[in-house]
């Protein structure tokens, strides 16, 4: 592989070559455009008008899930933008949480939250793993991963570079994968599958660490966490890899303008292909309803992908909405 983290020596399986995607400095997309440069963010800015949303929308009503979902049972909760609960087996699992009320570095500036978490923090269950699929504010919230590493114990799975930080907070135990590594997990095996994004915190560690989907394996069965991507060949690899996911995690959100967001995230079109080309039962849209962080208005991706899913197998869940996937 092209790159090898110190979990390296830990036991982990090891899965297929995948095409380079670190230089020996930074990582990047292989055979894919990367993301735009500064001096193109500066022309988005200058030259594109966000559409207006509103400031906040009341309209969430917190659900308390149980503490646990035995047996086959999928339940999957929708937190807010990527953050779900996913219970399953007795075992409960939480992707790219954030309960802050600002995507950003500090409290007075950037990116606010437009709608309250679907889950209040005095009802979450007990968490046994986490998934983090990089580290951008809006999956990575340092606040969040504090408060819940404080609950007991649970385990951290992030992509290659991203456990230092982690630690360096003194959060939970952090198991760091690069593309093609896997590291079972309680009756599960946590695959760590590519994506096609880029990553910073900021102005000079841009694509220092990796950015990476999940497949949860239990079974024949398993469950795809697309994380934040493009479009992209990757998907069908995941398809011949892992055959066709019981359920499939799509984001939906941040896609506007077209020629600066293609190169990192899907707009609702590209997410029901990426759907097909899965072969998933299910679906359910992520990454949209909270956080405005591009062009396109607060609900306009739910509008457009309602307008364009098939039929029901593409489910679009509001914050504080739930469902048991067979």
């Amino acid at each position: 592989m092209a790159y090898k983290t110190s979990a390296d020596s830990a036991g982990m399986r090891m899965g297929p070559e995948f095409p380079g995607h670190f230089d020996g400095r930074r990582f990047f997309n292989p055979n894919a455009p990367q993301a735009r440069g500064w001096l193109e963010v500066l022309r988005w800015k200058l030259t594109s008008r966000r559409e207006p949303s509103p400031r906040f929308v009341a309209d969430v009503a917190p659900v308390i899930p149980p503490q646990r979902v035995e047996g086959s049972v999928l339940r999957v909760t929708q937190v807010n933008h990527s953050t779900l609960l996913l219970q399953h087996a007795g075992l409960n699992i939480l992707t790219d949480p954030i309960w802050s009320e600002r995507a950003s570095p500090v409290r007075w500036v950037g990116p606010r939250r437009h709608r309250s978490p679907g889950i209040s923090w005095e009802n979450l269950p007990k968490i046994d793993a986490v998934l983090i699929s990089h580290n951008h504010y809006d999956h990575l919230d340092l606040p969040t991963l504090r408060r819940l590493s404080l609950l007991g114990e649970m385990s951290f799975f992030v992509p290659a570079g991203v456990a230092k930080l982690l630690r360096r907070e003194n959060i939970g135990a952090a198991h760091e994968l690069d593309w093609g590594e896997s590291l079972p997990f309680a009756a599960f095996t946590i695959h760590c599958v590519p994506a096609l994004h880029f990553s910073s915190r900021s102005l000079f560690d841009r694509n220092k660490t990796l950015w990476c989907g999940y497949v949860i394996e239990a079974g024949a069965e398993c469950v795809y966490f697309a994380g934040d991507t493009a479009f992209g060949e990757h998907f069908a690899w995941i398809r011949q890899r892992f055959g066709a996911p019981r359920l499939a995690l799509l984001p939906i959100g941040a896609y506007e303008p077209r020629w600066f967001m293609s190169p990192v995230h899907m707009d609702p079109e590209e997410a029901v292909r990426a759907q097909e080309i899965l072969g998933a039962r299910t679906s359910i849209a992520i990454h949209h309803g909270t956080f405005q962080l591009a062009d396109d208005a607060l609900d306009e991706p739910v509008e457009r992908l309602a307008a364009c899913a098939p039929g029901a197998s593409f489910l679009i869940l509001r914050n504080g909405q739930f469902a048991e996937i067979p």
